[in-house]
C-alpha cells in the first residue's frame, strides 16, 4: 500500500509491525460476533404474523425483509451495534498489544498510536501524584464518550420508533 499510495497521508507510513489498522481489524473481528448474534435474535423475535401478513399482501420475500422485518427489529439491531461499539471502546488488552503505544498523532493508518483505554492500562500501575489525576481525567473522558454513544443510540431508537 505504501508503495502505491504513499502520497496519501493515511498510507504514508510503511506497514511494519503495530499500528492503528491492525488494531482496527482485530476490533472488527471481535465485535462482529456480538453484532450478528444479537441482530439474529432481534430478527428471529419478529412475530411470524408480520412476515405472513406482508407476503399475504403480495410482497416478495425481499420486500417483506426490507420493509417489514428489518424495521420491526431495528431497535434490536441498533442495540447490538451500540453494545459492540461499547465493547470496542472499552477493549484494552487486544488494542494495547496491537496499536503500538506511541503517544504521537499521525494521519497514517499504519503508524503506531495510543487509545485512552490502553493509556490507562499501561500507565496506571506506575502512576503517582499528578499523573494519577491526569489518568483519572482520561478515564472520565472515556466515560463521557461512552455515555454520548449510548445517548445517541437511544435517540436513534426513539426516532425510528416514531417513523
Amino acid at each position: 500500500m505504501n508503495t502505491y499510495f504513499g502520497w496519501l497521508p493515511i498510507f504514508s507510513t510503511p506497514p511494519t509491525g503495530p499500528g492503528m489498522l491492525p488494531a482496527g481489524v482485530i476490533l472488527a473481528i471481535m465485535t462482529l460476533p456480538i453484532i450478528t448474534a444479537i441482530s439474529r435474535d432481534a430478527l428471529i423475535s419478529v412475530p411470524s404474523s408480520l412476515r405472513q401478513a406482508a407476503i399475504g399482501l403480495g410482497a416478495t420475500r425481499w420486500e417483506a425483509i426490507l420493509k417489514v422485518i428489518i424495521p420491526a427489529a431495528f431497535s434490536g439491531i441498533v442495540s447490538a451495534v451500540m453494545l459492540a461499539l461499547g465493547r470496542a471502546m472499552g477493549e484494552t488488552m487486544a488494542v494495547t498489544m496491537l496499536i503500538g503505544n506511541a503517544n504521537t498523532i499521525s494521519p497514517s493508518l499504519f503508524a503506531p498510536a495510543n487509545t485512552i483505554s490502553s493509556l490507562l492500562a499501561n500507565q496506571f500501575a506506575e502512576a503517582s501524584g499528578l499523573q494519577i489525576a491526569a489518568l483519572m481525567y482520561a478515564a472520565l473522558i472515556l466515560f463521557i464518550l461512552t455515555l454520548i454513544v449510548n445517548i445517541l443510540a437511544e435517540l436513534i431508537v426513539v426516532r425510528m420508533k416514531r417513523l
